[in-house]
């Protein structure tokens, strides 16, 4: 018994210590935490979805959900040969062209009206705080924070590990020239060394118009947060974002929720959005759409295409690597909904995007 409890002590020192590393950020102190406690969706210690969102669905535990993902994972979770990609050199790009380029999962660039626009980037390989776990797919790391140039917008929509990495804001924080993120993530940033007056750190409805024919407005999402055992300490949220030439929807992540509805009524249509499509379960469908949600999502806000993200890097939930892709494909021609569906790096010209997708997860 003696030596059980000194194993179980060392083992809780070890976390305690571990958690205290920079990439775990920091909770919000001072005026920061005094304006996130007065945020009208800051309730009971936490922020609050919309609607009620439970972690887990009725007939799902813990334990069930611990157990799937011990013996219930899919055999295809990982792709089994090296996914097909192509490389945009990022720092060559004509400025004046209008364009995007996934780096898979949530991760993607945006050069509009000659402004560039970087989205939740997550370049180090993983999406963990444990190394060597959550691991990208083989072949799908092809761009590093290297590759990245000057950013005129660094546009963060939670602090998950999946969507904020902390190496990857580091190497690029030279290269940034303005964030606006969710309230509670700016701590982290500034912890990070990050320059305060270069963030704007928003709520839900509010927006940001950093210059003329620009403007960012951040809107709901029904989702959680946190990077340790704390959570909901910082918002989640989505972008709408207009330029004199665009408007799109950044959907972050976001279970399905009428707000999809309200803000396609108050902002749309939307030439383009995108929206998370991946790392679901039945056991967890409040917090992460289903890829069929994910076609009615598009519908409501009023897009003209759909590009699921969300997928095709990392995997976070049982399903196959590529299930969601095809599922989100059969239910949007369904819909009669157009889609994006780019490879990792290839360049999309928003000015003359596509009709036809190329099915390039059939090549395996």
């Amino acid at each position: 018994m003696v030596t059980i409890f000194l194993l179980l002590l060392c083992f809780f020192i070890i976390i305690f210590f571990y958690i205290r590393l920079p990439k775990f950020g920091k909770l919000a102190s001072g005026k920061r935490k005094e304006h996130i406690h007065a945020s009208p969706n800051f309730r009971e210690g936490k922020f609050q979805n919309v609607h009620e969102t439970p972690d887990l669905t009725d007939g799902a535990t813990l334990f069930s959900v611990l157990g799937d993902q011990l013996f219930a994972k899919d055999k295809n979770n990982y792709p089994k040969k090296k996914l097909p990609t192509q490389k945009t050199v990022l720092l060559d790009l004509y400025p004046k062209e209008n364009l995007l380029v996934w780096f898979g999962h949530s991760s993607y660039f945006l050069q509009l009206d000659g402004k560039k626009f970087l989205v939740d980037p997550v370049l180090s390989g993983n999406a963990s705080p444990i190394p060597g776990t959550v691991k990208a797919f083989k072949g799908t790391s092809i761009y590093t924070a290297d590759d990245i140039p000057e950013i005129d917008y660094l546009l963060l929509t939670h602090d998950h590990w999946d969507h904020l990495d902390y190496d990857t804001l580091k190497k690029i924080q030279p290269r940034v020239k303005k964030i606006v993120t969710g309230l509670g993530t700016a701590a982290h940033l500034e912890y990070w060394g990050f320059d305060t007056a270069i963030i704007e750190e928003k709520d839900w409805n509010e927006t940001v118009a950093p210059e003329e024919g620009f403007t960012i407005h951040t809107a709901a999402a029904r989702h959680f947060s946190g990077r340790t055992f704390r959570r909901q300490q910082s918002i989640w949220l989505s972008f709408v974002l207009q330029t004199p030439s665009f408007k799109i929807f950044l959907g972050g992540d976001s279970g399905y929720d009428t707000h999809f509805k309200e803000i396609g009524e108050k902002y749309g249509p939307f030439d383009l959005a995108l929206l998370e499509c991946g790392q679901y379960n039945s056991s967890w469908k409040f917090i992460h759409m289903l890829p069929e949600q994910v076609a009615d999502a598009a519908i409501d806000l009023g897009a003209n295409r759909l590009m699921p993200v969300h997928w095709g890097k990392f995997a976070l939930a049982f399903h196959a690597w590529d299930e969601p892709v095809k599922r989100v494909v059969k239910a949007a021609e369904e819909k009669q909904m157009p889609l994006l569906i780019p490879m990792i790096g290839e360049k999309i010209s928003l000015d003359n995007i596509p009709e036809r997708i190329s099915r390039w997860w059939l090549m395996e």
